[in-house]
This record gives structure tokens, C-alpha cells and sequence, in this order.
């Protein structure tokens, strides 16, 4: 009788099934949603939505009296861009909550879809063709740039591949195969083409993956030999690409001023305009029509010239920020696969911004790479907002530093 008594008194230890379960759910599933990061996991965000904003403003600027002019709003080219936007950065943030596991598991996938969207460029009805480059596709009206997604894709299968034979890369053969075969075919799809711009970054986005896998450097002969003579046979088969070359080998650059000589020297006046304070932020002059591609390959130039060299200290300093963030990633895991993709990811990104500004600057002949984040393009904004995507899901995956509490 007394152990009856004491069942009816003594309350329960285990809440049953319903509200008072719930609450308590609920604050575990919201304390996940707010789990500490890790820095590099800041850094990258971070500099991800200032470029991307930055960018935003910057093709407003580049193409609001262009697009009056042609009839259109003065925001049109802007409310496409940011459609994108819109659309990326919350994309970043759902791809970062996916295990690694995950992007091991659709590599293999992801690149021959890409691949295939490729293809479709050559395929009467929907290719495009434009300045030569036969490399954009148009489906329902809709432009889109595949190639884009294949450097993203390229690093993803690149890291798996290399991860799976880390044990056997001291010999060439299991370096190069199917390293080689399968990179080089995914590589001539654009080349094909006729993009040299995109086919430079997608083969260097395959060196720094084979760099980082811990490849011997002695390794690394042939290929930069092949992509040499890549970038060679390019050259030469086209008169329009060994023109540029030729320009950019002139210092003065004026006997064809009217030709090839027009864009660099128009983006190097652009820039220099500018001073250190700039024209103020929507008044460049370059941007009326002077300037081709003032709001794609050039908008470095329209910084320089409306913010000045501070402008362009302020960008240089925010993709200086998402290297470091990116390049702690590739430091600090211990994971194999995280290392590889996120160092070639790192290196397309921070490479592509280092090309496009060495092309404003003349350091480099032009080549038709966009600025990450900054550019005009829907596409490419997509495919690096993606890859920080990417990058953010790997740095979850670091451990956080807590501060030590002190004992009372």
C-alpha cells in the first residue's frame, strides 16, 4: 500500500508526449539554427555580400544613362542583376548548411550536367554567338552563360577525385588519369567555343587542385605545358585574339587606336581620371558609351574613375578578405576533399579578380573575364555566390574557438 501512495505522489521524471515536449524541441532546433561559426565562415559572408553590393551600385552607375539612352529605365539593368542577387544569397546560406558528404556524393553528377548545358550552345536555336565566342545559350528568352557553372562543378569533381587517390599521387599515372582525360574534355567543350578568357580560369582551377592534393611540382611539367600550348594554339588560330596580343605588346598602343587599341586605353584613362578621391560615384565619363564593357569587364575602371584610387583600394581590400577567410579553410582542415575543392575554388575566384583587374590595368592583353561578384551577369554573379556557398558549408566544418570563462 505504501509503494502505491508513493507512485501517486512522486511526479513524473519524463514529460509526456505533447506541449510540454515541444517547446523544448523547439528551442533545440532554433539553438542549432544559431550554433556558433567559425571566423573564416564571417570573413567569407562577410566579403561575399559587400562585393556583391558593391557590385549592385557599381552596374547602376555603369549602365543607368546607357539604358535612357536606349529607351529603357534607368534601373533596368540593375533590377536584372539583383534579381540574381536575390536569389544567390539566400542560396549561399541554404548550401551552407549541407554536410560535406553531400558535395562528395554529387560531384560526379553536377559536372556532367553542367557539361551537357554546355553542349547546348552548339546546338542551332539556342547557342549564342557574340564578338566570336560562341559560349551563351537562350531558353525561353532567358541568356544564360553554362560555362559559368563548370568551374564550380570542375573543382567539386576535382576535389573528390584527387581525395579518393591521395594515397597513390606519387606516381604520374594516377595523377593524370582520369585527371586529365576527363578535365581536358570538360575544358574543350569551351574551348570550342572560343572563349580563351574562361578556358585560362578552368584550366587554372585544375593546377590548383592538382596543387593542393600534394601533387610533386615536378608533376605539375606537362600540364602547364598543355595549357601553354592550349593558350598558344588559341592565340594564333585567331586573328582577332593575336591582335589584342599585339596591341597589348605596344606600349603606346595608338597605331590602332580606333581597333584593338580602344577598350585598354580607354579603360586606362578611365582609371586614371579618377585621382585618388574620384569623380564621385555616378559621374564618370567613360561610362557614356567611350567605354565597351564598362559594366562587365571594365567595371574596375568606372571605380577607379568615380571613387578613385580609395574605390579601389576599398574592393582590392574586400577580395584581400575573402582570401584570407578562404585560404583558412584550405589551412586548417584536416579533411582531404575540403582542402583540394576549396583551395581551387579560392584560387578561381581570387585568380579571376586578380586577371580582370591586370586587364584593366594593361598588366595583361584582354581577355573577357568578368569580376567576381562586381561584373554585369547574372550567371557568373549565380555560380560565385554558389561557390561561397560551398566554401561557407566547408568552414562549418572547422572547430570554433570559444573563450575560456573564468572560475569565481
Amino acid at each position: 500500500m505504501a509503494s502505491t501512495t508513493h507512485n501517486r505522489t512522486t511526479p513524473p521524471t519524463t514529460p509526456p508526449d505533447g506541449a510540454s515536449r515541444g517547446p523544448l524541441a523547439a528551442r533545440i532546433s532554433l539553438g542549432k539554427v544559431f550554433t556558433p561559426v567559425p571566423s573564416e565562415f564571417v570573413l567569407i559572408s562577410s566579403a561575399a555580400l559587400l562585393l556583391t553590393a558593391f557590385g549592385l551600385v557599381m552596374v547602376l552607375s555603369a549602365t543607368s544613362a546607357t539604358s535612357t539612352a536606349a529607351g529603357l529605365g534607368p534601373f533596368d539593368t540593375l533590377v536584372k542583376q539583383a534579381v540574381f542577387a536575390t536569389i544567390g544569397i539566400p542560396l549561399m546560406f541554404v548550401l551552407s548548411r549541407f554536410p560535406v558528404s553531400f558535395w562528395k556524393k554529387i560531384a560526379w553528377p553536377v559536372l556532367i550536367g553542367a557539361t551537357f548545358l554546355q553542349l547546348l550552345v552548339f546546338v542551332p536555336g539556342i547557342g549564342i554567338e557574340n564578338d566570336g565566342n560562341r559560349n551563351w545559350i537562350s531558353i525561353a528568352g532567358q541568356q544564360a552563360q553554362p560555362s559559368e557553372f563548370l568551374k564550380l562543378t570542375l573543382a567539386l569533381w576535382l576535389g573528390l577525385v584527387l581525395f579518393r587517390k591521395r594515397s597513390l599521387l606519387t606516381k604520374w599515372q594516377h595523377v593524370f588519369i582520369p585527371v586529365v582525360p576527363v578535365g581536358g574534355l570538360v575544358i574543350a567543350t569551351v574551348m570550342a567555343g572560343g572563349d580563351l578568357g574562361t578556358t585560362m580560369i578552368l584550366v587554372l582551377i585544375l593546377l590548383a587542385a592538382l596543387f593542393f592534393s600534394g601533387v610533386k611540382l615536378r608533376l605539375f611539367i606537362i600540364p602547364l605545358l598543355a595549357a601553354v600550348a592550349t593558350v598558344a594554339v588559341l592565340a594564333i588560330r585567331s586573328p582577332n585574339r593575336m591582335a589584342r596580343i599585339m596591341s597589348f605588346l605596344d606600349p603606346n598602343c595608338i597605331a590602332d587606336y580606333l581597333e584593338t587599341c580602344y577598350q585598354p586605353l580607354h579603360g586606362v584613362w578611365s582609371l586614371a581620371s579618377g585621382g585618388i578621391f574620384g569623380l564621385g560615384l555616378g559621374n564618370s565619363r567613360e561610362k557614356y558609351a567611350w567605354l565597351p564593357a564598362a559594366a562587365h569587364d571594365y567595371i574596375f575602371a568606372i571605380v577607379g574613375e568615380e571613387l578613385g584610387l580609395i574605390g579601389c583600394i576599398v574592393a582590392l581590400g574586400l577580395f584581400a578578405l575573402f582570401a584570407v577567410g578562404a585560404f583558412h579553410v584550405v589551412r586548417k582542415t584536416d579533411d582531404a576533399f575540403v582542402r583540394i575543392a576549396a583551395g581551387a575554388i579560392t584560387v578561381w575566384i581570387v585568380g579571376q579578380a586578380l586577371i580582370n583587374i591586370g586587364v584593366v590595368l594593361r598588366v595583361f592583353p584582354v581577355l573577357g573575364v568578368p569580376l567576381p561578384f562586381m561584373s554585369q551577369g547574372g550567371t557568373a554573379l549565380l555560380s560565385v555566390l554558389m561557390a561561397c556557398g560551398v566554401l561557407l558549408s566547408f568552414a562549418r566544418t572547422l572547430p570554433v574557438k570559444t573563450p575560456a570563462v573564468a572560475a569565481i
